[in-house]
């Protein structure tokens, strides 16, 4: 036997291996090409969405007049803003002597007395505007000029406190401000406003109230934000019946009758009686009067210079 003969499976295996591998080989060279082909075309594609991007407007002539148009808009409508709170901008905040800060600290906290006493307003002892801690110490020199700025704003709202005619103040808090301990205020990018802190706590009826958060809304020079209010109930118990107060009986004199009357119908001197007519009686204040305790944290606005647009 031949060796072609006794190795017959063995060549017919390997060509057909040959043959898969060539098979394989066409196939695989067919896909690359379609692959690099794609790769290609995608890596186009890419370049081309780039380079519309990268386009100063994007990437029509209507697209780009509305583009600026809304852009004009947006720099129009902001300049607006700022022009309405140029008013309560403070310009430059120049400091003054500290000696100077506390006469006008005593000016404030004397009107502000005077204007609470006018009103019926009782005060805490303790009371200076809330500048407590500068009755007896003198600020330091470069804090003076927006402790003096705070001083004028705490001004407007007491004094608009006064004309709504709280029956009692009882605290006014002032967190103090960075220039108080020395640091310098610097204004994150982008701010427009810092605030100014104060928290009032007061005893007032409902009217009152309202009268104080309207003109707190009116100030001429400062901005004043309410930004958190608690009211509750001064009295802690309901009404009771013995709360109610009723108008006292009048009284009617019925003169003694001419003489000669029978002895069973004689009158002694006069005699007086306790006359109820309907609707004399009344409840009065058992309901709806009860006055109110409320915390307000306010925030004088100091608006710093206005930003120039791009």
């Amino acid at each position: 036997m031949s060796w072609t003969k006794d190795h017959a499976f063995t060549i017919a295996l390997g060509g057909i291996t040959l043959a898969a591998a060539g098979g394989l080989f066409v196939v695989g060279l067919k896909g690359a090409s379609a692959y690099d082909q794609a790769k290609s075309e995608f890596d186009a594609a890419v370049e081309e969405a780039h380079s519309f991007e990268s386009l100063a407007l994007y990437p029509q002539a209507q697209n780009r007049d509305s583009k600026q148009k809304a852009l004009d808009d947006y720099r129009k409508s902001l300049d607006s803003l700022q022009q309405a709170f140029e008013k309560f901008r403070p310009g430059e905040i120049k400091n003054i002597s500290p000696q100077d800060f506390t006469n006008h600290l005593i000016a404030v906290s004397d009107e502000v007395r005077d204007a609470f006493g006018k009103a019926g307003t009782q005060l805490p002892n303790a009371f200076f505007c809330g500048f407590e801690g500068y009755r007896d110490a003198l600020a330091r020199g470069n804090a003076t000029g927006i402790l003096d700025y705070q001083l004028t704003g705490i001004r407007a709202v007491l004094m608009a406190l006064a004309a709504a005619g709280p029956s009692e103040l009882k605290n006014l808090h002032r967190p103090p401000l960075g220039e108080e301990d020395g640091t310098a205020f610097k204004p994150l990018e982008a701010q427009v406003a810092r605030a100014l802190p104060m928290e009032i706590t007061f005893r007032a009826n409902e009217k009152s109230l309202r009268a104080f958060t309207t003109e707190l809304s009116k100030l001429d020079k400062h901005y004043a934000v309410i930004r958190s209010i608690r009211i509750v109930n001064a009295k802690k118990d309901p009404p009771r019946t013995s709360d109610a107060k009723f108008e006292p009986l009048a009284s009617q004199t019925t003169p003694a009758p001419n003489a000669g009357q029978p002895a069973a119908e004689s009158w002694l001197g006069t005699e007086t009686t306790m006359a109820s007519k309907p609707g004399t009686r009344m409840l009065s204040q058992v309901l709806g009067r009860e006055e109110v305790l409320v915390f307000l944290r306010v925030d004088l606005m100091q608006f710093l210079p206005a930003a120039k647009l791009p």
